[in-house]
């Protein structure tokens, strides 16, 4: 029986107004879109698709009502391919791309390494790529995030498997580098010592420096969302963005997204605290340093893999897959700081399967675009665009 506040928010339900769809650049069997915009406003999308016995990671760009042509950031028959931990572009101020991409590194099913390129050219060509992380074992390491930290560089934040070797079974870390144009490899931090395995990271330039989220676990399994931030020099310890209190003895892949403006910063998330999924969102007005209370904003039945972005009047638009089976839908919601929100919009219709993936949010020009993954025979790419709300 859904509780009152459920049935209140489902009757906000409203149609997604305005959205129209674009044709996808990626070929059929195209799964995995991530979206991201230049400084000057451009929108990026990255994705994977099969090539033969291969696959490609491609990246196209969307000006004047219509994609460019694809290019391939890397095609091989070694990439790992997973429907939770895809490949991304960021942008740096002069224009630099900066990929990253997950390739295997031994036999291992979980053998494969972060690799990061870059183009100077709007990615016409790629430079050669490297890994990111330096202890060479055949052992885990994904679920990235990465973002421009300087003109010429980026910071790449990731989930690291290098204590889990052998038969000890050992805790997986999260850890940070930096990385320029050149593939010169700035520092190599560990930021903490045993966090969830298998939930994707977030982060964000706050006007302190980097913010990064992530699903933490604690001793007896308690997997909520830390922070971690650049504060004068150093990194910050791990510190709890709320205590959900969700005991659970296994990863669940579903992790935090963050965005911010200057000092203003913006989570969401998924918990099944107390058997009761929802979706939160908390905002900071310091860089991440502490966050006001969770807004909880979704319809009553949500499956959680959020994404969000933060607009210029300091409202956040976010979205999550919600209900259940095939009555499953893309939902979209406007949330302020102060606690208003906005009515549910359902975008499209989804499914809870893993081959829907991971929907994607960017802000180019006066819309937002949503790209997703129609789990299809064969799979697609599906994008839409829609007026940014007054």
């Amino acid at each position: 029986m859904r509780s009152p506040l459920a049935a209140l928010v489902l009757c906000s339900l409203a149609p997604f107004a305005g959205a129209r769809e674009i044709p996808s650049p990626a070929a059929p069997g195209g799964v995995h879109p991530f979206l991201t915009t230049t400084a000057g406003g451009r929108l990026l999308m990255t994705w994977t698709e099969p090539a033969g016995d291969e696959h490609a990671v491609k990246v196209a760009s969307f000006a004047d009502g219509g994609w460019s042509e694809p290019r391939t950031v890397v095609q091989r028959s070694d990439l790992f391919v997973n429907w939770a931990d895809f490949p991304a572009v960021a942008v740096t101020p002069d224009g630099t791309l900066f990929a990253h991409w997950l390739q295997k590194s031994g036999a291992g099913t979980y053998s494969y390494d972060v690799r990061v390129a870059s183009s100077r050219d709007e990615g016409r060509t790629w430079g050669a790529s490297r890994v990111i992380h330096r202890d060479g074992t055949p052992t885990e390491h994904g679920f990235v995030s990465m973002v421009p930290v300087r003109d010429d560089a980026v910071g790449v934040v990731w989930l690291d498997g290098r204590q889990m070797k052998g038969d000890h079974g050992g805790d997986m870390t999260l850890r940070y580098a930096r990385v320029d144009a050149a593939g010169r490899l700035a520092r190599e931090d560990l930021l903490d010592r045993r966090v969830c395995e298998c939930c994707s990271t977030g982060m964000a330039m706050a006007a302190t420096g980097p913010v990064i989220v992530y699903r933490d676990r604690t001793a007896d399994e308690v997997r909520d969302i830390s922070v971690v931030r650049w504060d004068r020099g150093r990194w910050t310890k791990p510190a709890s963005l709320h205590d959900d209190g969700w005991t659970i003895h296994g990863c669940p892949v579903n992790g935090p997204r963050i965005a911010a403006r200057e000092k203003l910063v913006a989570v969401a998330w998924f918990t099944a605290a107390r058997e009761e999924q929802r979706v939160n969102v908390a905002f900071s007005s310091d860089g991440g340093a502490t966050f006001g209370a969770p807004l909880r904003i979704d319809g009553g039945s949500p499956t959680g893999r959020v994404d969000l972005v933060l607009l210029q009047d300091g409202s956040a638009l976010v979205t999550w897959i919600d209900g259940l089976g095939e009555q499953a839908h893309i939902a979209l919601r406007r949330v302020r700081a102060g606690g208003r929100l906005g009515p549910i919009e359902k975008l499209a219709v989804s499914s809870t399967a893993r081959g829907a993936g991971f929907p994607r949010l960017a802000v180019a020009g006066e819309e937002l675009f949503v790209a997703w993954t129609e789990p299809s025979s064969p799979r697609r790419i599906r994008i839409v665009a829609r007026p940014l709300p007054r």
